[in-house]
């Protein structure tokens, strides 16, 4: 694991390295480097990228420490290893939580001891003194003091065991090691590989024929099950007829004639019902006239007769009220009125004014930004004739491309075409052995199903013949006679029992004289309605006259305000900036009908150039045309190959 992550350090020291050498952006750097490890872990990959951008994320903060490291001990390091120190720097200052004390002892063992005890006693030495004060400098004391002093605070006691472990290596590593003596390793002649020989062509797998397909006719089901099925319904259909006409004639002298309303009412609801069930027939109701009037009368409720009336007897009271104000000395407020409405007025005029002068800037906008798409047009045109003219000359070096691979592909199918004559007399041998085979075949199979379909038919006639005989017997009526007599009773010995012929003339007793009280509740709620309505329809009369007084003076009030809008329109009219946006107006679209005309000059003269260099392209045929050619041609020759 410690060499793993040692490695990875390396890895990004290089990239490091790279990244200060170049002018390259981060994000460009980044992505390059994502696509050369892109071999690599993600995991590891990705803590590689995060070092190598945070490093240069926070190049303030760390350039602070490793400039003043250099400065004091410069003489005995090396420039090419301020890469690693910046590393180091950035992992025990930002990713130390992160990562672990384990992995980060393990990286630090991965580098030169020396040179990491001698730095991390210089970071931890200075840390709380000057660091924290440039630090300080560039950031915000407070965010300082609990993003990066405390937590490196409370990693001390850890990495100074992780020091001492350096310092002990460090004194057991200046004890003299016996070099070992280098052996002399043999190496293979360098010789050539004899090219490997190419594989045959594979032969073609002769396909089988397809054989014919089996007849619909042996899954359809023959037309007798038809027949038999129809003359089965039919038979079932008469048997059911005739149980009906028996049940309903059986009973015909017990049954009682029923009364005239009774029929009546039996009749009206069998006409409900078929009314209901008409579905298709409807009658179009007329399209509604399109001369409607304002004033079109409308049904009042009782409710809203009543609610006018209050309200008119309101609006009364207060006249009257008003009235008696005036009479007794009150003054009228009509001067505080005439000042309010002077006030309403201007101020209507100015936002009138306002809303005026938007829109007008509104419309200049418009035609400034008609202006800036007309040029914008021109210098697209320009750039698409440049890009025209690229993509032809790209088209003719392409064209002679295809031309050479033409020339290489019908050489290759030439050579296909030899091999494949020899593969045609095997396949017409086994095209004549297969076809043998499969007509015996069929011929067995043939007399197979014509023994079974025999079987089959005898099979079904026998069943047949047993159905018939089962449903004669079921056909065969069951006549159940029952005489009722409904002027007995039922012979129980109750107190309260009586015959059905007694229980109906009750019944309709009761009928009668529930009929009689509703008759009664029916008149006396008539006379009520009655009054009711004489007395709404006086309260109409007196709404219809207040309605008419109130339209009057509607009319009056409307139009002193028409008059009064229209004068403010006039004035409107007359401001001064309005004048002036209308003027600018003006400018701009002259302005732009001026480039309007340019534009459609320059189109006519290149419409000209165009046709003028139409007729000399005429003559030679264009890139595209060529491909096209060269593709039919092509298949042509593979078509005659095969």
């Amino acid at each position: 694991m410690a060499s793993n992550d040692g490695s990875l350090v390396k890895e990004a020291i290089m990239l490091l390295d790279k990244l200060s050498e170049g002018k390259q952006c981060l994000d460009d750097f980044i992505e390059d480097a994502a696509k050369d490890l892109q071999n690599m872990d993600a995991q590891h990959k990705k803590f590689i990228l995060d070092v190598v951008s945070g490093c240069t994320e926070h190049k303030k903060l760390l350039d602070v420490v490793v400039n003043v490291f250099y400065g004091q001990n410069g003489r005995w390091l090396s420039r090419g290893d301020r890469s690693q120190f910046v590393i180091i720097c950035y992992l025990i200052t930002f990713v130390l939580d992160d990562i672990g004390l384990q992995r980060f002892s393990n990286i630090v063992k991965s580098q030169d001891i020396k040179k990491m005890h001698t730095f991390l006693n210089f970071f931890f030495t200075h840390l709380t003194t000057w660091i924290q004060e440039e630090w300080n400098n560039i950031y915000d004391a407070a965010c300082v003091e609990e993003q990066w002093i405390g937590p490196l605070l409370r990693w001390r006691p850890n990495i100074d065991i992780l020091m001492d472990q350096l310092a002990l290596k460090m004194s057991c590593g200046n004890q003299v090691k016996k070099i070992p003596i280098k052996t002399t390793k043999p190496q293979e002649f360098c010789l050539t590989k004899p090219k490997p020989r190419p594989l045959p062509m594979p032969e073609l797998i002769p396909q089988q024929e397809k054989c014919k397909p089996v007849p619909n006719s042996t899954y359809r089901a023959p037309k007798e099950m038809q027949i038999i099925k129809e003359i089965k319904q039919e038979n079932h259909q008469k048997t059911k007829e005739l149980l009906n006409e028996a049940n309903m004639t059986q009973f015909r002298c017990g049954n009682p004639q029923k009364s005239e309303r009774t029929r009546r009412v039996m009749f009206q609801i069998q006409k409900d019902l078929d009314s209901k069930l008409q579905f298709n027939s409807f009658q179009p109701s007329e399209p509604p006239s399109s001369n409607k009037t304002k004033n079109c009368p409308v049904k009042l409720n009782g409710a809203a007769i009543l609610r006018q009336r209050a309200l008119r007897n309101r609006k009364e009271e207060e006249e009257l009220q008003r009235v008696e104000r005036l009479t007794e000395g009150e003054g009228e407020d009509s001067s505080f009125v005439q000042w309010q409405k002077n006030m309403r007025e201007m101020d209507l005029h100015e936002e009138l004014a306002k809303i005026e002068q938007r829109r007008l800037e509104g419309r200049i906008s418009h035609k400034e930004a008609a202006i800036a798409r007309i040029n914008i047009m021109e210098s697209n045109q320009k750039a698409s004739q440049l890009k025209k003219e690229e993509t032809a000359q790209l088209m003719r070096e392409y064209a002679e491309k295809r031309l050479q691979e033409e020339k290489e592909l019908r050489d290759l199918v030439q050579q296909v075409a030899e091999g494949h004559k020899n593969s045609k007399m095997a396949k017409e041998k086994l095209h004549k052995f297969k076809q043998s085979i499969v007509r015996e075949v069929s011929e067995q199979s043939q007399a197979l199903l014509r023994q079974a379909l025999e079987e089959a038919q005898a099979e079904l006639s026998r069943k047949f013949q047993t159905i018939l005989e089962i449903r004669a017997i079921e056909s065969l009526p069951h006549i159940r006679v029952k005489y009722f007599d409904d002027t007995e009773t039922a012979g129980h010995e109750l107190l309260g029992e009586m015959s059905i012929v007694e229980l109906k003339l009750r019944l309709a007793h009761l009928k009668e004289v529930e009929q009689t009280e509703q008759q009664k509740k029916r008149e006396h709620i008539l006379e009520v309605t009655h009054k009711k309505k004489e007395l709404l329809l006086e309260e109409v009369e007196l709404n219809n006259l207040h309605m008419r007084a109130m339209a009057q003076a509607a009319a009056i009030r409307k139009e002193k305000e028409r008059k009064a809008s229209v004068d403010l329109q006039q004035k409107v009219a007359q401001d001064k900036r309005v004048l002036a946006m209308q003027k600018k107006l003006e400018e701009k679209k002259q302005e732009q009908r001026r480039l309007e005309q340019i534009k459609s000059s320059k189109a006519k003269t290149a419409e000209k150039t165009t046709e003028q260099a139409g007729t000399r392209d005429k003559k030679t045929m264009t890139a595209e045309e060529i491909c096209e050619s060269m593709v039919k041609n092509l298949e042509q020759l593979i078509q005659r190959a095969f």
